[in-house]
C-alpha cells in the first residue's frame, strides 16, 4: 500500500512538471483519482518542497526548488546547462575563481545548478542544489534587476531579511542597487549573505529579455579588490551575454 502511494506521488509529480501550472481538477481527470486524494498528494509534495502553488494563481501547481536539487535542468531545460558550460570554464580559466550558475525559483530563492571550481586552496564552495535569497546575493540581484516592478514590490512586501550588516534590508537601498545593476550590467555582493564570501554576477536572458539564470564569479573577501571590480564585471557580463546567445542559437 505504501509503495502504491509513493508511485502515485511520483506520477503526479511528473504530471505537474509536464503540464505546469496545473489545477487539481485537471490532475483528477488525468489520473481518474478522487479529488481529495490528488489534493492530499499535492499538499504533501509541497510540504516537502517538491511542488508549490503558482504565485499568480494559487489554484495551480508547479514544481519547486527541491526538484532542482535533484535534477538541475528540470525547470530551465538542459539547453541552459549545455550553453553555459564552455563559457563558464573560459571565465574560470581567465579569473581563476569559482564560477556558479544559478536559476531562480520564482521569488522564493536562487538555486545553484552548475559550478566550475578554481584551483585556489582557499575558495568559495556551494553544492549543486544550494539555495539562497534573491535580495542578498549577486545572482539574485542580477535576476531581480530584470524582473517587472510588480515582482520586486512583492518581494519587498514580504520583508527583506538581514543576514549581515551589508544585506540590503531597506527597500529604497535595494531598489537603488537594482538600478545600478541595470546600468552597469552586473551585480555585486560583498558579504551580504555569507560572511567572507563575495560575488559578481550577470543575468542570462531569454528571447523576451526575461532572466532565466545568472552566472557569477565567486571569491573569498580576502581576494576581493574594488580596483578590479570593473574588469570582473565586464568579464561576467560578457560571459552571461555569450550564454544567452548560445542558448538562443
Amino acid at each position: 500500500m505504501e509503495m502504491k502511494s509513493v508511485t502515485r506521488s511520483l506520477r503526479i509529480l511528473e504530471a505537474v512538471a509536464q503540464h505546469q501550472p496545473v489545477t487539481v481538477g485537471e490532475l483528477t481527470k488525468l489520473f481518474g483519482l478522487p479529488k481529495s486524494t490528488v489534493q492530499r498528494t499535492l499538499v504533501t509534495l509541497a510540504e516537502a518542497g517538491w511542488l508549490r502553488a503558482n504565485r499568480k494563481d494559487t489554484t495551480r501547481w508547479e514544481i519547486g526548488a527541491r526538484v532542482l536539487a535533484v535534477r538541475p535542468a528540470a525547470l530551465q531545460g538542459s539547453s541552459l546547462l549545455a550553453a553555459a558550460h564552455e563559457p563558464m570554464v573560459r571565465l574560470r580559466d581567465t579569473v581563476n575563481e569559482t564560477i556558479h550558475l544559478c536559476v531562480p525559483d520564482a521569488l522564493q530563492c536562487m538555486v545553484v545548478v552548475d559550478r566550475v571550481d578554481c584551483d585556489h586552496a582557499v575558495r568559495t564552495f556551494h553544492t549543486i542544489g544550494d539555495t539562497s535569497p534573491l535580495h542578498a546575493t549577486a545572482t539574485g540581484q542580477a535576476v531581480l534587476a530584470h524582473l517587472p516592478k510588480a515582482d520586486i514590490d512583492e518581494l519587498v512586501t514580504r520583508g527583506l531579511e538581514g543576514y549581515s550588516d551589508s544585506t540590503p534590508t531597506d527597500p529604497s537601498r535595494l531598489r537603488a542597487e537594482l538600478g545600478r545593476v541595470r546600468t552597469d550590467g552586473y551585480a555585486v555582493n560583498r558579504n551580504q549573505y555569507l560572511p567572507g564570501v563575495c560575488a559578481i554576477a550577470a543575468p542570462v536572458l531569454d528571447d523576451r529579455g526575461s532572466p532565466l539564470a545568472a552566472v557569477a564569479v565567486s571569491l573569498p573577501d580576502s581576494r576581493f579588490s574594488q580596483d578590479r571590480l570593473p574588469e570582473l564585471g565586464r568579464l561576467v557580463a560578457d560571459t552571461a551575454a555569450e550564454i544567452t546567445a548560445r542558448r538562443l542559437g
